[in-house]
């Protein structure tokens, strides 16, 4: 275990037990650490593999630039792909990766924002692919480097920019985190597929599905570890409280088998945010199956979306 996170906890805790602080460290562990490679997807969406890999060399060829922040701090250095539209446009998508993926793993979505006349910008998250990390942050930090992109963007394309935030997974739950802050004029709709409610909501979910564990005192002490390894607690990080803040029109989309991030999250999500919003359940996708289920189907409600509040 790395010292210099567990010993200073470890002190003033006089009423845990050695045991549960012990295996929250690790449950911390297994769940925030980054990974440098992505880990195989679920049974049930392994026959797409094909098709995966097919948009994945397509993104590979497709011309592209390899846009960095904070170039200058190896610590904090964030790393991503800009794939500029087939013809000059003022049109740009930034889309947001899931947990423990990778701008790569988004090459379907980018695909078809591509052949919408998108320019795409394709960020790996903190502790992510290419860019710098020790640990995921489940998008509360990421959502200020996606501020920094958008004004990347602006720069880049121009004043007259229009930008749509698009994410799935963890990624959705990013941009729904980004609605609740100061966004420049120029995005003017966000897309979120599958994402959490909270991070804590999340996590308590989980414990009990995967490990069979309470909610008390794990979810406490992974909050308290992390807020001592990346400086906030677990409570911050809420796409509904954040929503309550959003002021742009926004598209949710959610698997009716998805037992990862339930459905339920889905709906506490649209309820929570008062801008113009459309809600879509895919009734037989599991977790961010949406696409890959009908990809056709997909892309039209997306464009039917964009034809309402993308103007």
């Amino acid at each position: 275990m790395k010292r210099s996170i567990v010993r200073p906890l470890l002190i003033p805790l006089t009423a845990v037990t050695a045991g549960s602080f012990l295996l929250s460290y690790h449950l911390f562990k297994f769940a925030f650490e980054r990974v440098d490679h992505v880990p195989p997807t679920s049974k049930e969406k392994q026959k797409y593999a094909d098709a995966y890999y097919d948009y994945v060399d397509w993104m590979k060829n497709v011309p592209s630039k390899t846009w960095i922040l904070n170039a200058n701090s190896p610590e904090n250095k964030v790393v991503a792909s800009f794939i500029p539209a087939d013809k000059p446009s003022k049109k740009t998508v930034i889309i947001a990766h899931g947990y423990k993926g990778n701008r790569e793993t988004m090459a379907n979505y980018v695909k078809m924002f591509h052949e919408m006349g998108f320019n795409a910008l394709v960020p790996d998250d903190r502790g992510h692919g290419e860019s710098s990390g020790e640990y995921i942050n489940f998008g509360w930090l990421d959502r200020l480097d996606y501020l920094r992109w958008i004004k990347r963007v602006i720069g880049y394309v121009g004043e007259d920019s229009r930008i749509l935030l698009f994410g799935v997974s963890m990624g959705g739950a990013t941009v729904e985190m980004i609605s609740g802050e100061n966004i420049p004029s120029q995005v003017k709709a966000l897309i979120a597929d599958c994402g959490y409610s909270s991070i804590r909501e999340e996590l308590t979910y989980l414990l009990k599905q995967q490990f069979h564990l309470p909610e008390y005192p794990v979810e406490p002490l992974v909050s308290r570890i992390n807020h001592h390894v990346l400086g906030f607690s677990l409570d911050k990080v809420s796409s509904t409280h954040q929503l309550a803040k959003n002021k742009l029109p926004i598209l949710f989309i959610h698997g009716g088998r998805d037992t990862y991030v339930p459905v339920g999250m889905a709906y506490e999500n649209y309820q929570a945010t008062k801008a113009p919003k459309q809600l879509w359940i895919v009734k037989n996708a599991t977790h961010a199956e949406s696409f890959w289920y009908n990809p056709e189907a997909y892309k039209d409600r997306v464009m039917t979306f964009l034809r309402t509040y993308f103007r």
